[in-house]
């Protein structure tokens, strides 16, 4: 079934897209797929492009015709206080990135993971035996639960009819199974092989490796 709905001003046929952005998904796979450097992405041109290509995979039959509405890109992503790399990847999410027209940021600090225990006192390793290097380590606190929360928040206050859901990663399925049965189709942007299980649950997807020329910087 084709996405039909009325737009704020009465005009019927008008979609409304919004596009979720696991920023270290996309940058990792791309990197994976590039070689070595991560892909040289236009932000300002990447929520609007996607909106149309979703928006084309999904209108059909008497509605090619229909319009779209670009509702936002909402990005999110964590950051490591501690590193030195990290601060200036904080300055440009949030002095460039954050700037850009349609631009949502969702950026957490990473937290300290603690270190192995062992497994006979349980007493926690801190240091390394052989190398005698911390342990300690940092984990991704509430990234993918804020994705969720937002598409299924954003979906319940009738924000868009269409979400671009970008990652591989498979722990989205249930959060993409539930808004299938809500009637909300998303559209998943990956690089293949990588998020085959993903896209299988998303109404379409969006090979990336085809048309990043559309959307190099």
């Amino acid at each position: 079934m084709a996405v039909r709905t009325e737009g704020a001003q009465g005009s019927v046929g008008v979609v409304r897209v919004r596009c979720f952005v696991d920023y270290w998904n996309y940058t990792l796979a791309s990197k994976s797929w590039n070689g070595r450097e991560a892909f040289p992405t236009d932000w300002a041109k990447l929520g609007p492009w996607l909106s149309q290509q979703a928006a084309r995979l999904v209108l059909e039959g008497p509605e090619a015709g229909g319009s779209v509405r670009y509702e936002g890109l909402h990005v999110y992503a964590s950051y490591d206080p501690k590193k030195p790399g990290d601060a200036k990847f904080k300055n440009w999410v949030v002095n460039v990135l954050d700037h850009f027209p349609g631009v949502e940021i969702t950026l957490r600090e990473r937290k300290p993971k603690e270190p192995p225990k062992c497994p006979c006192c349980y007493e926690p390793i801190e240091t390394c035996p052989k190398c005698e290097q911390s342990m300690w380590g940092t984990v991704e606190k509430g990234i993918d639960t804020a994705i969720v929360t937002d598409m299924i928040r954003l979906a319940w206050e009738g924000s868009y009819d269409l979400a671009v859901l970008v990652t591989s990663d498979r722990d989205f399925i249930p959060g993409v199974e539930f808004l299938n049965l809500k009637g909300r189709k998303v559209v998943n942007a990956c690089f293949p092989p990588r998020g085959r299980e993903l896209a299988a649950k998303c109404w379409a997807s969006i090979d990336l490796t085809k048309c990043l020329d559309e959307i190099r910087r």
